[in-house]
């Protein structure tokens, strides 16, 4: 039975299982019980343990038998709030799945949706894709069959076997689709966090918080029991249909930070922690074109410039691959670099030169700048060619001696015609009026 749930897990998630056309219609989903287990040391301080246990989330009904009764079953049954609706299109990678126990500390509340109980015993299930496209915590409420007062405080978790079965409903979820943001400096940037709650007129509490290098400080608040609001990016008329995303001004080098979503219905309480970096890439260019020519034994100045980039670490390096191919290019090692420059908008720019001595073995060679910043998954390259003409020692030596020849024809025309412009002033000078 175990071995056919997962084959179907797995053509579902690669797409081929005929007539599922929705995460909404698979039926099982392999997970992890972090389970936990708190004592007290000598000195009286808590420890806990941690024991990750097999376990797996059977969507069904009340009564429905374990598909896979070898690892602790979750049995989701019916609600108003269904964690699977909100995978949407084709999963095409795998899902991890964590279940957690969730504590409502003392004194215990009964939650104020239907069917629920004062001893209820509590469990958050997250769901991560692995590429960070989304991550959904769903609080499940568990109501024993035989209650044993204080058995969902932390202190006193109820023990669960191995092969266990128990039956919970989703009554609370919250959701991201952006765990981690990259955005470019002055840019409008939404950050989502949505959720769903199994009954209406909620005691609901929406809150944002901005944490950056220690601090932590309140964007947005809004309690729906008191009708205070505080803050602002978090339309009300949106929360009332779920959507607590936050709209970020035009963003800046102090934008970056973790944004933590906090949605609460008392007893429960859940967040989501969201990154967001600040990034521009380098624009990059050469101060020389796609071809250079040179003569045997010339010298040119050649600078890759890369600008406008965030945040600071880049790699900028110089490469020579010899003409023909079959040879790696090397690295050259008499590069230069700038010191870095910082703009008004925060962006950095740096340059990288070397002096080029061409000779002819060189000729036909290309060079290229390689730029590696965190924005790119790849480096960005630039590249010229260089061309090398043999020096023509000849046509050098006929043009010094033409210009030496002429230099000299000057010489003696002046030294001709200058006593003769000097014998002519002198008479005109003694010409009488």
């Amino acid at each position: 039975m175990s071995l056919n749930v997962n084959i179907l897990l797995c053509l579902f998630l690669c797409g081929e299982v005929p007539g599922i056309q929705s995460f909404e219609q698979v039926p099982w989903l392999p997970c992890q019980l972090v389970d936990e287990s708190v004592t007290f040391n000598d000195e009286g301080h808590a420890e806990t343990e941690y024991q990750h246990r097999d376990a797996g989330l059977q969507f069904g009904h009340p009564g429905d038998s374990a598909l896979n009764p070898n690892t602790i079953t979750f049995l989701v049954t019916g609600s108003k709030v269904d964690m699977r609706k909100y995978i949407e299109g084709v999963v095409e990678h795998q899902l991890q799945c964590e279940i957690r126990r969730y504590s409502t500390e003392s004194p215990q509340m009964r939650w104020p949706g239907l069917g629920a109980q004062e001893h209820d015993i509590w469990f958050t299930c997250t769901i991560r894709h692995t590429d960070g496209v989304f991550i959904i915590t769903s609080f499940l409420r568990h109501t024993p069959a035989t209650p044993t007062p204080g058995q969902a405080h932390y202190l006193n978790w109820a023990a669960i076997a191995d092969r266990a079965a128990l039956t919970t409903s989703t009554v609370m979820l919250v959701l991201t689709r952006s765990p981690s943001v990259r955005v470019g400096l002055v840019k409008q940037q939404s950050l989502h966090c949505q959720f769903d709650v199994d009954h209406k007129a909620a005691d609901l509490t929406v809150e944002w918080r901005f944490q950056r290098r220690g601090e932590r400080t309140t964007l947005f608040s809004h309690s729906s029991r008191s009708g205070q609001t505080e803050g602002s990016g978090v339309p009300l008329n949106a929360i009332g249909r779920g959507d607590a995303s936050l709209t970020l001004p035009l963003t800046k080098q102090s934008s970056e930070g973790t944004y933590v979503c906090h949605v609460s219905v008392p007893p429960l309480f859940g967040s989501h922690d969201i990154t967001l970096q600040i990034m521009e890439s380098p624009r990059v260019s050469l101060n020389v074109d796609s071809t250079i020519s040179l003569v045997d034994r010339g010298e040119q100045k050649v600078v890759c410039e890369a600008e406008g980039y965030y945040p600071l670490d880049v790699e900028m390096e110089w490469f020579r691959e010899p003409s023909g191919g079959g040879l790696l290019p090397e690295k050259l090692d008499t590069v230069l670099y700038s010191s870095h420059r910082h703009h008004q908008d925060g962006t950095y720019s740096l340059s990288a030169f070397f002096l080029l001595h061409a000779s002819l073995h060189d000729s036909g060679s290309k060079y290229f700048c390689r730029v590696s910043h965190s924005s790119q998954r790849m480096p960005i390259r630039k590249s010229f060619t260089l061309n090398v003409t043999e020096y023509d020692s000849w046509n050098a030596a006929l043009w010094f001696f033409s210009g030496f020849g002429f230099i000299l024809v000057m010489v003696a025309t002046l030294f001709v015609m200058l006593p003769r412009l000097s014998s002519a002033r002198k008479a005109n000078q003694r010409k009488p009026y």
